[in-house]
């Protein structure tokens, strides 16, 4: 079995997609952030069950699609992965302090 580690980065991402939703209905916001950790369960037994993501095109950084949300983690062994940011579709992986492109 594969240890699941949520990294700090991924766990304030769901706070701030649960802060949004909650403005129009707590209830959603709730079941949203469950949705994130049941959708991650699967990589407990299957870490290569998410695609490969295409900006990085790195075997090692993966992706799990729930509805507009990219839940990105990487590969680090075969006991563990890490899930690196949860990220909405819409906007440029860029975008994202994991992946943002510092000078």
């Amino acid at each position: 079995m594969v240890a699941v580690n949520w990294t700090d980065q991924a766990i304030e991402d769901i706070g701030n997609i649960a802060e949004f939703i909650a403005k129009d209905s707590l209830k959603y916001a709730k079941i949203q952030t469950q949705r994130f950790f049941e959708r991650a369960e699967i990589l407990e037994k299957h870490l290569k069950s998410g695609r490969i993501v295409p900006e990085l095109n790195d075997e090692s950084i993966r992706e799990l699609i729930l509805g507009n949300y990219r839940i990105i983690y990487k590969i680090v062994s075969e006991t563990q992965i890490d899930i690196l940011t949860v990220h909405h579709s819409r906007r440029p992986i860029e975008n994202s302090p994991v992946f943002s492109k510092k000078e």
